[in-house]
């Protein structure tokens, strides 16, 4: 019998292959500075997934995220003290899990009360929660150290496996946000949550309980970026409030899902493999100074400007409109095997 290949839309080509190809990585790097990009490029990947588990599928722009990811950090480091001994090299990796837990339970009334706003006023009012968290891990000076800092328990991992824990740790997380994104996209779930996007006044009028949606939405993918911050912070080994805590994280965070393609499943990740080795090269070039922005911001404008949709969505309508065409023009060829008409020929 003939051997049947895998469906395009089927988990293992969508999801078990990538994340296998992913996971393999580490074993082909060999230097420290790649094995560090690396990690911070999965960062991105999770925060922008995670961001893309609310904004994907509900249309809402939050600009919070940032603030969820400092708790997480600061969390994680008041838990495990400026020692690990005790809890083992992995144990702080651990820790993160109730630390998720923790801070999506704590995000279902902030979720309440801030998902009664919507488009720009909901911007707004994330954005201001943002800077409120990081006025408060300013002035709590005896909870996070202030403007001076917090330690973190340091990793006892060698120095030649060093990365190699903060990177399968990310993808673990990458993971969580890619199956979830996957299983809700296959199941009745998704198509409210499609509908609320598209139409939230249509969605509510036919039964689709969108307050509680949104809530959930909002809980899960906080929850993830708070994880994502515990790891952050155990791999940095110290964190400060301007750094925790940054606009400019959020910034990144909600640019590279829509460069990738806001509602896709790997879109967000892709975003990252782009943005992440492009804002390096050019800190790294331009030195300390903050023109290395001005062409973090070029890069942006200029495939925003050629791929609006973003990278993922423009290149498969573009893909799409090729078969389309290849598919007329095949329709519409002459068959070499089939006699001319009568007259064609004298």
């Amino acid at each position: 019998m003939k051997r049947l290949a895998p469906r395009a839309d089927s988990w293992l080509v969508r999801v078990v292959i990538p994340l296998a190809l992913f996971a393999c990585l580490p074993f082909v790097m060999t230097t420290s500075w790649q094995l560090n990009l690396a990690v911070l490029g999965l960062l991105y990947a999770v925060l922008a997934s995670s961001w893309n588990l609310l904004a994907g599928y509900t249309g809402y722009i939050s600009l919070a995220h940032a603030a969820f990811f400092g708790i997480g950090a600061y969390s994680l480091a008041l838990w495990t003290g400026p020692s690990a001994a005790s809890l083992g090299g992995y144990g702080p990796f651990v820790l993160t899990i109730p630390i998720g837990l923790a801070v999506g339970v704590a995000a279902l009334p902030i979720g309440w009360l801030i998902l009664r706003t919507r488009h720009v006023t909901f911007a707004i009012v994330t954005i201001t929660l943002l800077f409120m968290v990081q006025t408060l891990a300013f002035n709590l000076t005896g909870l996070t150290g202030g403007s001076q800092g917090l330690a973190v328990a340091a990793p006892p991992f060698p120095a030649s496996w060093f990365e190699r824990p903060f990177y399968w740790a990310m993808l673990i997380l990458l993971a969580l946000c890619v199956v979830i994104f996957e299983t809700v996209r296959r199941s009745r779930l998704g198509l409210s949550l499609t509908a609320l996007r598209e139409d939230e006044e249509k969605a509510r009028g036919l039964g689709v309980p969108t307050q509680p949606l949104k809530i959930g939405a909002f809980a899960v993918s906080v929850a993830i970026t708070a994880m994502a911050g515990g790891v952050w912070a155990y791999y940095l080994t110290f964190i400060e409030p301007q750094y925790a805590i940054d606009p400019l994280v959020m910034v990144g965070t909600a640019l590279t899902a829509f460069l990738g393609g806001k509602g896709t499943l790997w879109g967000p990740t892709i975003g990252a493999l782009i943005v992440v080795p492009a804002q390096q090269y050019f800190a790294f070039r331009l030195g300390a100074s903050d023109l290395y922005l001005v062409s973090y911001a070029a890069i942006f404008l200029v495939v925003i400007l050629l791929l609006p949709r973003g990278v993922v969505p423009s290149l498969g309508e573009w893909i799409r409109s090729r078969r389309a065409k290849a598919s007329v023009a095949s329709a519409t060829a002459p068959d070499p095997q089939q006699p001319a008409p009568a007259g064609a020929a004298r």
